[in-house]
């Protein structure tokens, strides 16, 4: 495995027009989260430098570009607010801590190669949690929104301070994102191409708000340290440590998904292949670093991704020109932002919150899948009202219930116990029914097809009832692609009645997984070696040999 991502220099200008319009959309995007999040602009600007470096150099996807993310801000945020409400000296450090054990386990999750299983989530779980992180993001705003500091207590104490909040309203900040949010939704497609639209609101609000506003009045972000982030070492707390290391994993996990699923996106656009486990190591190496200089957690971003693509970028070099760019801005350029209005920069979150949202299947989930909905809008409200962790896990627990039992039930159709040739949907030769119609009901043939999962095992007892009365069994199992540990104990089950009575037992496998499972289990320790044939045929004739 190459150590540094795929960086070329044979399409030089593609990548630095693909890095400076990443780095335009991102500048905006990185002030917005910073201070969304509550650790201030400047660690939304560390964030998407540091993230975006050396995930553009030690990833897997050489056009990915990574930095603070909705979702990522959103999970951020509460981690801040746990851990500052528990230790207000250390809270603030100790979240930074987090953001390194992310990265840590996303290096490990690399490591272990399990990439590929990262987003193997059932979509009405990922729709439900994303939808709601949209609304959590939305809700964070509306203190902003309307010229104020965010009301302490999360969403439900945001959602209780509404009256109050509205009758302090400051009618200018709420003049100016309200005017943010016009130019996100109103700005015509042709002029995109030349500007982005945050880049454009973002000018248009702070030069509206200097201009024709007092300027006393008006929340701005203020002077941003200037020059190279400082180095912190990690913090942690004896109270807070289980908490901080599941806000790890949560943090981690989102990370790894936010960026394989933009991958996924960038390759469908390049029609290239990403690396998935050398990625995770990549967002996981960058997160250890804006964890250690005090930034954002980051993961992969779409529309960054999107439009760098869409401006030439094909290798990694247009993610290191970005966040060249953006130091370029941290180091001489950053008074330029203090002039900003708080109120923009809310505005330019709302409109990412409003984005998040799946509402593409939120319109149509109902027509998809009464089960699905439900999955979709429970897993939104425990991510809103209680808990991202709860949600993600019940969701998880119920979809996947749901899907076995969905399984089961047709897989027990793949289920047969014969005993009457007319009397099935197999098939069967003309050989075979009439020795099978000969014994009169005597002989037993137990017929499986397909994955024979655990949930498979009670149609499988099921049928074991009908054993009683016969004086043979025949277990055909060479339809049978993959036979679980389940599965094969109930079959061992009606083997052991059989062996047990002193009657006879067939086997009618070929070499395969099925058989091999039934051998380690030492099922056919029980059967004579000559009673496991390939074919159906055989066991039938040899049964009439012996009733002869």
């Amino acid at each position: 495995m190459r150590i540094f991502n795929e960086i070329g220099f044979h399409n030089l200008r593609g990548d630095i027009f693909g890095g400076v319009t990443a780095a335009v959309i991102a500048l905006p995007m990185a002030l917005a989260f910073g201070v969304a999040s509550g650790a201030g602009a400047e660690a939304g600007l560390y964030g998407a430098i540091l993230v975006g470096l050396f995930a553009a150099l030690f990833g897997g996807s050489p056009t990915l570009i990574s930095e603070p993310t909705g979702p990522m801000t959103v999970v951020f945020t509460a981690v801040i607010a746990n851990l500052i409400a528990s230790d207000p000296v250390n809270g603030m450090a100790m979240a930074f801590t987090v953001v390194i054990m992310a990265g840590m386990f996303q290096i490990l999750f690399g490591t272990m190669r399990l990439g590929k299983y990262v987003t193997l989530m059932p979509y009405t779980v990922v729709s439900g949690f994303m939808s709601g992180i949209g609304i959590i993001l939305i809700i964070l705003q509306i203190g902003p929104l309307l010229g104020q500091a965010v009301p302490s207590g999360g969403v439900i104490g945001i959602l209780q301070a509404i009256p109050e909040l509205i009758t302090g309203i400051r009618a200018e900040e709420t003049m100016l994102a309200a005017l943010t949010v016009a130019v996100l939704f109103f700005m015509p497609n042709r002029f995109k191409r030349y500007m982005p639209a945050q880049l454009l609101a973002l000018i248009v609000g702070t030069v509206v708000s200097v201009w024709l506003l007092s300027t006393d009045d008006i929340r701005r972000i203020g002077e941003i340290p200037t020059g190279l982030p400082e180095f912190q070492l990690p913090v942690f707390g004896a109270e807070q440590w289980r908490s901080m290391l599941i806000d790890a994993i949560v943090l981690g996990m989102l990370g790894c998904i936010d960026a394989l699923l933009t991958s996924v996106v960038a390759d469908s656009i390049t029609r290239k292949r990403h690396k998935s486990d050398k990625e995770l190591i990549g967002q996981g190496i960058g997160n250890v670093m804006s964890g250690l200089f005090g930034g954002l957690p980051g993961a992969g971003a779409t529309m960054g991704t999107v439009v760098s693509i869409q401006a030439g970028a094909q290798t990694a070099l247009a993610g290191i020109v970005r966040a060249g760019i953006l130091l370029i801005v941290v180091l001489w350029a950053a008074d330029l932002t203090s002039p900003i209005p708080l109120a923009v920069l809310s505005g330019i979150a709302l409109k990412v919150g409003i984005d998040i949202i799946d509402w593409g299947f939120l319109k149509r989930a109902h027509l998809i899948s009464g089960k699905g909905v439900l999955i979709t809008y429970g897993v939104i409200a425990l991510t809103v009202f209680v808990d991202l962790i709860a949600a993600v896990g019940i969701g998880l627990f119920v979809a996947n219930v749901m899907t076995i039992t969905r399984l089961s039930d047709l897989q027990a159709d793949d289920v047969n116990a014969i005993t009457d040739p007319d009397d099935t949907v197999l098939e069967l030769s003309a050989r075979e029914k009439e020795l099978l119609k000969s014994a009169s009901g005597k002989v037993l043939l137990f017929h499986l097809k397909g994955a024979m999962i655990f949930g498979t095992s009670r149609a499988i007892t099921r049928k074991n009832s009908q054993i009683e009365g016969c004086h043979a069994l025949v277990v055909d199992i060479n339809d049978v692609l993959h036979l679980g540990v389940s599965a094969a104990l109930s079959l061992e089950e009606a083997i052991l009645d059989m062996t047990r009575a002193d009657r006879t037992v067939y086997i009618v496998a070929s070499e395969g997984q099925p058989l091999q499972r039934l051998e380690k289990m030492g099922v056919l320790k029980n059967i004579p070696k000559e009673n496991v044939v390939d074919e159906r045929i055989i066991a039938f004739e040899r049964l009439e040999e012996l009733s002869a």
